[in-house]
C-alpha cells in the first residue's frame, strides 16, 4: 500500500503526473494491467498523451495565473487521478483500499503542499520553487511505480543467501 500512498502524495501536487507515471510503469511491466482502463493506458498513444499533459501541467504551474491546487475542480482531478493510479499500484486483493488511500492522501497533501509552496515562493521565487517541486513530485511518482508490492516480494528463505530480497535483479556475491 506504500505505492498507493506515494502516488497520492504526488497527485496532491500535480494531478496528471500519477497517470503519466502509471502509464510509464504499465508499458514497462512495472505495474499490473489487469483492469480494462490500465490495459488501455499501457498503449503508446495514451501514454504519450498523459506524459504531454503532465509536462504541460508542470509548465503551466509556473505561471502566476495558475489557479490554486485546492480549488474544488483541482481537488477533484487530484483525487480521481490518485485513486485510479493508486488502485493500479495496489496489490490485486487491495485495489479498493489503494484507491481510497491514494485519493485521500492527494486531497490532504494538496493543502500541505500549497502551504509549503507559498512559503518557498516567498523565499526563493515562483520558478525555482516550482522546478524543485516538479523534481520531487516526479521522483516520488516514479519511485511508487518502481517499487514492488509487499505480497510479490520473495521471502528471505526463498531468496537464498546469494540474492538480495526485494530487488528485481539478483547479484551473485563474489568470494
Amino acid at each position: 500500500m506504500l505505492r498507493s500512498l506515494l502516488i497520492g502524495l504526488a497527485a496532491g501536487q500535480r494531478a496528471m503526473t500519477p497517470i503519466a507515471a502509471v502509464a510509464y510503469g504499465l508499458r514497462r511491466k512495472l505495474a499490473d494491467d489487469a483492469t480494462p482502463m490500465a490495459s488501455v493506458l499501457s498503449g503508446a498513444l495514451p501514454g504519450g498523451v498523459s506524459a504531454a499533459l503532465a509536462a504541460a501541467e508542470m509548465a503551466g504551474d509556473k505561471m502566476r495565473s495558475a489557479p490554486d491546487r485546492t480549488i474544488w475542480p483541482g481537488l477533484l482531478a487530484r483525487a480521481l487521478s490518485a485513486s485510479f493510479a493508486g488502485s493500479i499500484l495496489a496489490p490485486r486483493s487491495h485495489r479498493a483500499e489503494g484507491a481510497l488511500l491514494a485519493g485521500v492522501t492527494a486531497v490532504g497533501t494538496s493543502f500541505v503542499g500549497l502551504a509549503l509552496r507559498r512559503r518557498a515562493i516567498a523565499r526563493f521565487g515562483t520558478v525555482p520553487t516550482g522546478v524543485v517541486e516538479d523534481i520531487l513530485v516526479l521522483s516520488i511518482a516514479l519511485a511508487a511505480v518502481h517499487m514492488r508490492n509487499g505480497e510479490e516480494a520473495p521471502d528471505r528463505k526463498e531468496a537464498g543467501p546469494t540474492t538480495r530480497p526485494y530487488c528485481r535483479r539478483s547479484r551473485k556475491r563474489s568470494a
